[in-house]
């Protein structure tokens, strides 16, 4: 399997619209990965709950199938979980699932 995890940890909203965001949905388009998984940490989560337009960026992704998870000691600290679980996002400690997707075989990119 072609799997790709993103740690998406900018709150820079070009960077997000026209890199991760045009990337990862013609990723999907196109069927360069079979399998895609955004991992939204840090400051990224607060742009995620306060601009309306990265949020339906979010749920664009989502609709691709690609499949977004939220750190829980951030969004805690940030007080966004509720927004994110609200958004359909998977929002849990990451710690160990990080340490793993750097384990694996699988390619990794860090925004």
């Amino acid at each position: 399997m072609n799997k790709l995890n993103i740690l998406w940890t900018t709150d820079n909203k070009d960077t997000v619209t026209h890199m991760l965001g045009m990337y990862v949905i013609n990723a999907k388009i196109h069927g360069w990965w079979d399998e895609i998984n955004v991992l939204i940490w840090g400051a990224s989560q607060k742009l995620v709950t306060r601009d309306p337009e990265i949020q339906k960026l979010v749920a664009e992704l989502q609709e691709h199938g690609v499949t977004v998870e939220a750190c829980k000691a951030c969004a805690d600290s940030f007080c966004v979980s509720d927004s994110l679980t609200e958004m359909g996002i998977s929002v849990r400690f990451t710690g160990q699932a990080l340490t793993e997707y750097l384990k694996s075989a699988d390619k990794f990119l860090s925004i």
